[in-house]
């Protein structure tokens, strides 16, 4: 296993982005964090329910006789795996990938094809993880498996992967070349053939540039301009217009027929 070892996936716009696998140390951090929470809400279980279990011991003794304390016993351990299991499926499920201890080690699960994981995804990883964590099985598949997947994640189809780091700013810096542009092209294109996800990628380009590479942002842009032609039907670009400033014209007037 690679120190950092690194994934790639293609979007639907046929746009490659990398990201970095999760690697044990950060699993083994979050998962620490996720238990403290879990021996505190677990804490306040027992404690109610050994409160309530003495009182429903009295009740009903009397009507099932001594077998009682056992049935309660049973009931105290299935609700035990209820919330040791829902707390991962409720977290994973409600913030995209992530328990309290993965959004502080920075960490998300996503499905193998990078997509956010649904409810399917973090129940089998959720039921899964009690085989992991025998004699760390989980452990031994995560360092000899190339995409650092546990048997939950492998049954799952699932991932876990690095959260990028935030950007500085994400307040998008638009060059005073785009302005005229964008005018243009609302009266010589139609842009209603972009759709929401289109859009996106663009903006998501927009934002992230400023930490590419010259070269990757130079490929990465005249890439995403020759989709846009095709998808507006815009033979040629303007005249000594780049492709960097005609993805910020298309995102001006994007935005300017979405808010009319």
């Amino acid at each position: 296993m690679h120190l950092f070892n690194r994934i790639k996936f293609r979007t639907p716009e046929s746009v490659e982005l990398e990201f970095t696998l999760a690697g044990i140390g950060n699993r083994a951090w979050a998962l620490l964090i996720d238990y403290l929470v879990l021996t505190a809400i677990m804490t306040v279980f027992i404690a109610v329910w050994v409160t309530l279990a003495v009182q429903l011991g009295y009740l009903w003794t009397g009507i099932f006789g001594n077998q009682v304390n056992l049935w309660l016993i049973a009931i105290a351990f299935i609700a035990s795996f209820a919330i040791y299991s829902g707390y991962f499926v409720f977290f994973e499920t409600l913030w995209q990938g992530q328990t309290p201890g993965k959004r502080f080690a920075k960490i998300r699960v996503v499905r193998d094809d990078g997509t956010p994981v649904g409810l399917q995804q973090t129940t089998l990883r959720a039921l899964l993880r009690p085989i992991d964590e025998f004699f760390y099985l989980g452990t031994l598949f995560i360092i000899f498996n190339n995409r650092e997947k546990r048997i939950g994640d492998l049954a799952a189809g699932t991932i876990v992967i690095q959260v990028q780091r935030p950007l500085a700013s994400t307040t998008l810096t638009i060059s005073e070349q785009a302005k005229p542009i964008y005018e243009h092209l609302l009266q010589v294109t139609d842009l209603s053939a972009l759709l929401p996800d289109d859009f996106a990628v663009i903006r998501e380009y927009l934002l992230r540039r400023g930490v590419m590479s010259t070269k990757a942002r130079m490929n990465l842009a005249l890439q995403l301009t020759k989709q846009v032609q095709d998808i507006i039907d815009l033979q040629k670009l303007p005249e000594n217009v780049v492709p960097d400033v005609f993805l910020e014209a298309v995102y001006l007037a994007y935005k300017a027929i979405e808010f009319s």
